[in-house]
């Protein structure tokens, strides 16, 4: 029996790239039973509620093997219930979302190739969801660091080090500013690497980190970056404009036994409708759902689909400086995968 995987389409123009995902599936045609289920911002607008996803929809997360999810909206007001990528993490202990940066043929960056991934803790820190407000005039948050979650985020950056053949990990803090947080990540990450002969870490503090990132990302290639969780959402989203476009980095949500695929870019909401955004990050998302679940050529197949249709330049959305529509786009990457399947 063939594996399962809800699908939450997202605000702004999560629909069309669901839509633009859904295309290329449909074209390899995986073993995997995709659950429609209710979520995010504009649901929540028209029903109300503590969270931004109902209960029949978590039942159904519950009961599935992972989960494929658009870009949805984030209400900043206070009191608002939080994010629903934060809520799943949460829920299911999905502790490290994982971010390749890496360029694309045809899209050369302008500091030539570059290939490193970016591990983000992505259950606790800033986004624990801890704030108060004292008075009218100050509000506190709390930064909570553990060493369980410190630990386990390290050896997902180390195993993924050593299952590249990488030899090296950056480890991003701000230690001689908080030294009992990042003191406690730093010695996780010092305690884990004993357990990856071969594999050095270095420190890095995070406004150094993100300066050398603009300066010579390169000399991070074959690296892994992992830190907490607001520094690697920065450091992420500052590598991710390294390589041409955010509408291309695709990202992993990673527990023991549980995972959550998602573009790294929002929702957008002023291209709603416009059938104009690029539909990468989504697709590539999805394909490597499938791999996750055990369909490694078909994932294989639309990751080498998204490369060829990039390089040859033809059919590019209007960040690539094509003129391309999302769906066509799609639909190119979609008729490419399936010639692939069937040579």
């Amino acid at each position: 029996m063939g594996k399962k995987a809800a699908l939450i389409r997202g605000d702004g123009v999560g629909p069309e790239l669901t839509a633009c995902a859904l295309r290329v599936l449909e074209a390899v045609n995986p073993d995997i039973e995709l659950i429609p289920v209710d979520a995010g911002y504009e649901w929540w607008l028209q029903h109300g509620g503590p969270s931004l996803i109902p209960p029949e929809t978590w039942k159904i997360l519950e009961e599935v093997d992972a989960v494929l999810k658009a870009p949805c909206t984030t209400p900043a007001e206070p009191g608002a219930p939080r994010s629903v990528a934060v809520s799943i993490r949460q829920r299911f202990d999905l502790y490290a979302n994982i971010r390749p940066i890496k360029t694309f043929r045809g899209f050369p960056s302008p500091f030539g190739e570059l290939d490193f991934i970016c591990v983000r803790e992505a259950t606790e820190g800033l986004y624990s969801g801890i704030e108060h407000r004292l008075t009218p005039d100050v509000a506190i948050a709390v930064r909570k660091i553990t060493r369980r979650q410190s630990e386990k985020v390290a050896r997902k950056a180390f195993s993924i080090a050593r299952d590249k053949g990488w030899s090296k990990v950056i480890a991003v803090t701000k230690r001689n500013i908080m030294r009992e947080c990042d003191g406690i990540f730093i010695e996780s990450i010092d305690r884990v690497s004993k357990e990856f002969p071969g594999i050095t870490y270095e420190e890095y503090y995070i406004d150094n980190m993100a300066q050398q990132l603009i300066k010579n990302p390169d000399r991070f290639n074959h690296n892994v970056i992992v830190g907490t969780n607001l520094f690697m959402d920065v450091i992420s989203e500052e590598a991710s404009g390294l390589i041409a476009s955010i509408g291309m980095v695709y990202s992993g949500n990673f527990g023991d036994n549980y995972a959550m695929f998602e573009p790294a870019h929002g929702s957008a909401p002023k291209y709603k409708g416009q059938d104009k955004v690029n539909p990468t990050a989504t697709i590539l998302s999805a394909a490597w759902m499938l791999e996750y679940l055990g369909e490694k050529e078909k994932a294989k197949a639309i990751f080498q689909a998204v490369e060829d249709v990039i390089a040859e330049g033809k059919v590019l959305t209007y960040d690539l400086k094509g003129n391309a529509k999302s769906s066509e786009m799609a639909a190119a990457i979609a008729e490419r995968a399936a010639k692939l399947l069937r040579r």
